[in-house]
């Protein structure tokens, strides 16, 4: 069964086009002419050779479409028309043998159908699952892309914008990555580095040569007491005073003032200056040299490496923990200021022994910290060398990442898409089998239809229905050389196709299509299930021949209703208000549509075709609410006479050619009064719908006039139009249900 209908881009339809969902077995379309019907039979009918259109199945497997247009009447009404095989008479075991494969068809078709409904499509079925399987995950795909992307944007170059690509490239690291799993941090870290535009090597941190300052940590003679020669007659002297230093600061006076003691300036004796001299010897000269030369040499190789240091914190190496250098070189600066100042003391006082703030742990730290930023310094250069390797490897290593993150995720969606993957290949197989099962099947079928088609039977029914109508002038008859077409001929046998009036036309190409509904233009294929679409059928028919096209349409949307036939579906599109009532009647349909219709009208809006779909019948008439007067149990006494004249007058107005004396004639007695008041307008339009007429009667007369009522239908040959408009429920209540002969009009 069509499930939905998309016309686009087709006569006045747009390019986004217009839909006809949810469809069910029977489908009334109500559209002006020229308002877009036609087009839609013609997307049913053809929807290949318009790309823009589509036709949506359910279960995805389409049916026969049989499609009554004046495309098809042009095509098919000719000097002589395909014959339409059914089934003829034959042997009970064949016609046995041919229901047992239909059957066997239809088993096979309905297996096809869940099949595929299993399998489904992109909404719905495995398939569907599949979709949504791949959606949801795709999603959370995309979630890692969006949390990972300002780090790695360079490792996602190509899938950044395109959530299946993105996935379709996690799913296929998934599948075959076998890096090594490294820390997210370490990664980042990595990417700003391997990753960084113009990237150059590094030139590694100067390393310290800090052995020379340390060594002179160990001089001797800093912790050596300088004093002068111990022979010396006031050598005594001057160890018991412990003045050494003070006495040799003050020889450089004696030899500015003279003779004079610098210190209480008297006269000294002469050999006192030259016991003096002797006292501080050549040894003792050597020593201050030896603490002159090592605080120099201290202050020098300490200004040294403190420059190089301070070099090292403003060089701006990324890998250098400058924080840390800066804290121990505010130490080893502390360090030496505080040994130079006892070297200061030592130059003073050549006595006193001193021992220098060790440098060794200080110098020890900051050597660590420059050789950590030289061991970073030349992986990055290393990188930089091959630098091609290092971003695939990086690259690889960050997908790994993601998937290890992410773990049960994808595990999970490997699981459940693998299980998917097996129903729908095991679907498809099946399908696959049953296909070729139904090839076999039909083909059995089309061989056992062969031997019992014919076309006789169609000719019979057409010429009855014909002469049950009055067209009398002309009949089909069989043609060909096998006897296999159809010709419309006159009583004398000659070709009357090319004289036949537009009416006559239009009915006899209906009677066609109508039995085409149930055979085919080949001996096989009578038993195929189908779609049938009527477009506008009435046109150009004859108010009397209105109806029974109508009726003849009920019975094709009655097989449908019941869907126990080959007829599963049936479109009706119409401009005629009336054939549309007569077509969508259903007493046993409330404020809204039954389960198995759909409403539509056509419109031309800005001169686009527009379709709306109603969940009610949106053609409604004062002739329906005046039948509903006459089926409600509460029904007024006082208007009811003039409620059935109106819908007398209203209905064979539509007919025509109507002598309303010979029906009142079928009357006897106070039913012949009855009758000719309820004619009364066909004489003078005494009455019209605006001009009433109210009576006052009591129950006896409402039942006597509305029992005349139904025998004006009966008399007529339309109690089936009565019978339809009072609904069964209503004609229980009255016990009249079956009471009514069915006219051979609507046999």
């Amino acid at each position: 069964m069509l499930q939905e209908i998309k016309v686009a881009s087709e006569a006045t339809y747009s390019a986004t086009g217009q839909v006809l969902d949810n469809l069910k077995s029977i489908n009334f379309v109500f559209g002006t002419n020229g308002s877009g019907k036609t087009t839609i039979s013609r997307v049913i009918a053809d929807p290949d050779v318009r790309q823009a259109c589509k036709l949506t199945w359910s279960g995805g497997a389409p049916r026969e479409c049989l499609v009554y247009n004046s495309d098809f009447a042009d095509r098919n009404f000719a000097a002589q028309m395909p014959g339409i095989f059914t089934l003829g008479e034959a042997q009970a075991e064949t016609i046995a043998a041919i229901e047992v494969a239909t059957r066997q068809v239809q088993s096979l078709t309905q297996e096809i159908q869940g099949l595929r409904g299993t399998l489904g499509d992109e909404n719905s079925g495995k398939l569907g699952e599949l979709r949504q399987l791949r959606a949801a995950f795709e999603e959370k795909c995309w979630s890692i892309k969006t949390t990972h992307d300002p780090h790695f944007q360079d490792a996602f170059t190509g899938f950044r914008n395109s959530r299946t690509s993105f996935c379709d490239k996690i799913l296929g690291e998934w599948a075959q990555n076998s890096a090594s799993v490294v820390a997210l941090d370490d990664l980042k870290k990595r990417a700003l580095t391997v990753f960084a535009k113009g990237l150059e090597r590094i030139a590694p941190l100067e390393a310290l040569d800090s052995a020379e300052l340390l060594a002179l940590e160990q001089t001797p003679v800093l912790a050596k007491k300088v004093v002068g020669k111990d022979d010396i007659d006031i050598a005594a002297l001057i160890r018991r005073l412990g003045n050494s230093d003070w006495v040799r600061q003050g020889l450089t006076y004696i030899n500015e003032s003279g003779a004079q003691c610098p210190f209480c300036q008297q006269d000294i004796a002469d050999d006192l200056a030259q016991k003096l001299d002797e006292y501080f010897d050549e040894t003792y000269l050597a020593d201050l040299q030896a603490i002159e030369r090592t605080r120099d040499a201290y202050a020098a190789f300490s200004k040294v490496i403190l420059d190089r240091l301070e070099g090292h914190v403003v060089s701006g190496n990324r890998y250098l923990d400058t924080p840390a250098l800066q804290a121990n070189i505010d130490r080893f600066k502390g360090k030496v200021e505080l040994n130079l100042r006892q070297l200061d003391r030592k130059r003073k006082e050549a006595s006193a022994q001193i021992t220098l703030d060790g440098l060794g742990d200080v110098l020890a730290s900051l050597l660590g910290t420059i050789e950590a930023a030289n061991v970073e310094v030349a992986a990055h250069n290393a990188m930089v060398d091959n630098l091609t390797n290092e971003r695939a490897t990086l690259i690889s290593q960050i997908w790994k990442c993601l998937l290890e993150d992410a773990k049960l995720e994808f595990t999970t969606y490997t699981a459940s898409k693998t299980a998917l993957d097996r129903a729908v290949t095991g679907l498809n197989s099946g399908l696959t089998a049953k296909r070729q099962a139904l090839a076999q099947a039909k083909a059995h079928l089309a061989e056992l239809e062969k031997g019992v088609t014919s076309v006789q039977p169609t000719v019979t029914e057409i010429n009855a229905i014909l002469k049950s109508f009055g067209f009398t002038g002309f009949r089909l008859a069989t043609a060909g050389e096998h006897q296999n077409l159809y010709e419309i001929v006159r009583g004398d046998g000659s070709e009357a196709a090319a004289t036949l009036s537009e009416g006559e036309r239009s009915f006899i190409t209906f009677l066609y299509f109508y039995h085409l509904i149930r055979g085919s233009v080949t001996t096989s294929g009578v038993n195929a299930e189908r779609i049938i679409v009527f477009d506008d059928p009435v046109s150009s028919l004859d108010s009397d021949v209105l109806f029974i096209v109508s009726a003849l349409i009920k019975r094709v949307l009655d097989e449908a209703c019941r869907g126990d036939g080959l007829i599963k579906q049936v479109f009706v599109l119409t401009h005629n208000i009336y054939f549309h009532k007569e077509v969508s009647f259903d007493p046993k349909r409330g404020k809204e549509c039954r389960a198995h219709e759909t409403f539509w009208i056509v419109r031309k809006l800005n001169d686009e075709s527009v379709v709306v779909g109603y969940n009610h019948n949106p053609i409604s008439t004062s002739y329906e609410l005046l039948w509903q007067e006459v089926r409600s149990p509460e029904r007024s006494k006082i208007t009811l006479q003039n409620t059935l004249r109106r819908i007398l007058e209203n209905y064979f107005k539509i007919l025509g050619n109507l002598d309303k004396d010979e029906i009142v004639e079928l009357f006897d007695g106070r039913d012949q009064q009855i009758c000719g008041s309820l004619f009364s307008w066909v004489n003078d339009g005494s009455h019209s719908f605006n001009d009433d007429l109210y009576i006052s009667a009591d129950d006896a007369v409402i039942a006597r006039y509305l029992d005349v009522f139904r025998r004006i239908f009966e008399v007529t040959h339309h109690q089936a139009h009565y019978e339809m408009m009072m609904g069964p429920e209503a004609l229980a209540a009255s016990g009249l249900a079956g009471t009514v002969a069915v006219a051979p009009a609507v046999q």
